[in-house]
């Protein structure tokens, strides 16, 4: 019998063509809380976000709107620059009117961690996005938190005609994290460029789906994922490419490179392109491997120990995730997962080489 006041998401964050049952990578599931609304007043997205396809699924979408407390309508009206970033809450929906500019931020928010006694606590993100033509839409991603045991985030994108949208995600943290990702390419020459950089170490499981619809004529679509894996650690990663009939002249390009830094990892790495046109051009490839050793002598011969050498490849995602971070919130959580896996010292180092002697400064 199902604990009171959870949840089971079976079999969620598939992809588009479940080729992998016999690796049982198809999927994961969850338990997750079920905290009451009873007389709660929901203010719901415009109707056409339901509409928006979820990179977790039906499943996770109806899960998250019912335990927020509210959903954030964001709207940037037509040929705007929005300078200052949009920080997304639990359930978000953004529409970038046509030729606008906007920033994206979804930063794990542990304050808002659902908590029930028979399941585990549970932070989690849905945000949809509508990108109209000429669109230009940047999204940045950060799960940093470790002291809650699972966060779920999932995301839809929807491109218009020549609309471009850029994504930067960062999956640094937390016991069990699942994510999936749907982009839409429905407009002619919409293009997508995303950059996924995670760590596992520990007993970490790690599970993210990517996928990329691509509708319009002439779209592009570049993934690129990389990461490193350490101790026990857990990873699955699904990313398709759907190059769909009437798509024609559009090029779509995935490739992965994995890190091992332990025997005991355990590495799902699942690439699939998906074509139903003639007139296009699909790619996938993965890498997959340790430190060369002659790397790793190199080091020591410079004063470094073995797993100091290995730590490098771990500072560089979060020296990366530090860059990157468009807002102080976002930098301030990469730092604090910065400092409990690398430790104080090599976090400020990071920190000088921002030229800040504070998060407060950025």
């Amino acid at each position: 019998m199902m604990p009171e006041h959870t949840i089971a998401l079976e079999r969620v964050n598939t992809p588009p063509a479940q080729t992998w049952n016999y690796l049982r990578a198809n999927d994961i599931s969850l338990m997750v809380p079920s905290r009451s609304r009873k007389g709660d007043v929901y203010f719901a997205l415009p109707r056409l976000f339901g509409g928006v396809e979820c990179g977790m699924g039906p499943q996770v979408t109806t899960w998250i709107e019912s335990q927020s407390t509210d959903a954030q309508y964001v709207e940037v009206p037509a040929g705007q620059i929005r300078t200052e970033p949009i920080v997304a809450s639990m359930d978000t929906g953004v529409m970038v009117r046509a030729g606008a500019t906007a920033t994206i931020v979804v930063c794990q928010d542990t304050k808002d961690a659902i908590s029930q006694e028979s399941a585990p606590l549970t932070s989690a993100s849905l945000v949809r996005i509508i990108a109209e033509r000429n669109a230009h839409v940047r999204v940045f991603e950060f799960v940093t938190a470790t002291d809650v045991n699972q966060h779920v985030e999932s995301v839809g994108i929807v491109a218009g005609k020549d609309a471009h949208i850029e994504v930067r995600q960062f999956f640094l943290g937390t016991q069990t994290s699942a994510a999936g990702l749907v982009c839409a390419l429905d407009g002619n020459r919409s293009r997508l460029d995303l950059t996924c950089r995670y760590l596992a170490r520990d007993t970490d499981t790690l599970d993210i789906n990517h996928v990329v619809r691509q509708r319009g004529r002439l779209t592009r679509s570049e993934v690129h994922e990389s990461g490193v894996l350490d101790g026990k650690a857990k990873k699955s990663l699904r990313a398709t490419i759907d190059l769909i009939h009437g798509s024609s002249g559009s090029e779509g390009t995935e490739l992965e490179t994995v890190l091992m830094l332990s025997d005991d990892v355990t590495n799902k790495t699942m690439p699939v392109i998906l074509c139903d046109e003639d007139d296009v051009a699909g790619n996938h490839g993965a890498s997959i491997g340790t430190v060369a050793p002659e790397q790793i002598q190199y080091l020591r011969d410079r004063g470094l120990t073995h797993e100091e050498a290995e730590q490098l490849y771990v500072r560089a995602l979060f020296d990366e995730a530090l860059i990157c971070a468009p807002n102080s919130a976002a930098r301030d959580a990469v730092l604090r997962r910065a400092t409990e896996v690398l430790g104080a010292t090599v976090a400020n180092d990071l920190i000088e080489g921002l030229g800040l002697s504070s998060l407060e400064e950025g």
